[in-house]
């Protein structure tokens, strides 16, 4: 059965009061007693009203008081990800501090255009795989900021990711090692795979290629060569998939004698497998993570990895953005040297 939709005027005309005695019951709870406010917001409810249009509202005052925080990957995915979920938490806890609201917005989904008139701006957390997305980004007219990559004259939050990746594996490699790499999202595939001679995707804007180009660098100035089929492609920092990588490094022969992971989530998983497989960690075998996870901090032997703040990171990020920063900023890193790659 359809109902007509009740307007502001309809219910007032219905109680015999003003339309804006009926608005500020809604919005202005301070302008009548709490007895007259109870009563109109109970007659309001008998009659099936549930207030004025958001929507309308929102593109009136030209504010919604809503950031929307756009992911690189599906919202389930980010939420399980240990490194994702701090960094929204970091959003999210500071986002409340100020009084706004939080939107999740996948960033698997077709256009920004959708939500852009409902919301007061964006923190976009990882390169969209939507490449138009990170157009629309940065023509749209609201405030965004990006982080974990960059577009250009939009605001970003990173760390430096190519020298974290080269001091990481400057600790762990030495002459004569073979070196492997389990990298990320580093080609156009959705299996996890050695790297061959694909073309490698988003050189100019991913994180994960910084990474590889400090590896490179680091294992150069050691005087080893790292050659394609010894660098593997993750689509995703995914258990299943590192787990598959790991089985697939250990079993190579000759096996490597170091490996560098673009996440400790990866690192985790060899470490596991090598464990599993009766491979002495690090005499046999040395690994590097890289994102200072606590499972990572848990691990026995400890993983050397690169430590950096996601909560810290989602606090700059609300913090830039509410404050109308323009600037690009780089957040300070640690590197721990764990038992993973032995005495230094």
């Amino acid at each position: 059965m359809n109902k007509t939709k009740l307007t502001l005027k309809d219910v007032a005309q219905q109680l015999g009061v003003s339309t804006a005695t009926i608005s500020n019951a809604f919005n202005r709870p301070d302008q009548l007693s709490k007895a007259r406010r109870e009563d109109i917001l109970l007659q309001c409810e008998r009659i099936g009203y549930s207030g004025p249009n958001k929507a309308a509202q929102i593109l009136r005052k030209g504010t919604s008081n809503i950031v929307a925080l756009v992911l690189a990957d599906s919202i389930a995915y980010m939420v399980s990800d240990p490194v994702a979920s701090t960094f929204i938490k970091g959003v999210s806890t500071t986002l409340q501090q100020q009084g706004k609201h939080l939107l999740l917005y996948a960033g698997d989904s077709k256009s920004i255009l959708d939500v852009v008139d409902f919301v007061d701006g964006f923190i976009c957390y990882g390169a969209p795989r939507n490449y138009k997305l990170a157009r629309e980004i940065a023509a749209q007219p609201k405030p965004a900021i990006t982080v974990d990559f960059d577009i250009v004259d939009v605001p970003s939050i990173n760390i430096d990711n190519e020298d974290a990746a080269y001091q990481v594996a400057k600790a762990a490699i030495e002459k004569d090692d073979v070196v492997a790499i389990l990298g990320l999202r580093l080609i156009d595939s959705p299996s996890t795979c050695r790297i061959y001679d694909n073309p490698l995707i988003d050189t100019d804007s991913s994180i994960s290629h910084r990474r590889l180009d400090g590896y490179l660098r680091a294992a150069e100035e050691k005087g080893v060569s790292i050659q394609n089929e010894w660098i593997w492609h993750l689509p995703e920092s995914d258990r299943n998939y590192a787990r598959q990588a790991a089985k697939e490094v250990l079993m190579s022969s000759p096996r490597p004698s170091t490996v560098l992971c673009m996440s400790d989530i990866i690192a985790l998983e060899l470490l596991h497998s090598a464990i599993a497989m009766g491979i002495d960690v690090p005499n046999e075998l040395k690994i590097t993570g890289f994102d200072g996870i606590e499972e990572a901090d848990r691990a026995r032997p400890h993983l050397t990895t690169i430590c950096q703040s996601s909560v810290s990171k989602g606090e700059a990020a609300a913090k830039a953005l509410l404050a109308g920063e323009v600037r690009k900023q780089i957040l300070p890193f640690d590197l721990k040297i764990g038992e993973t790659v032995g005495k230094r």
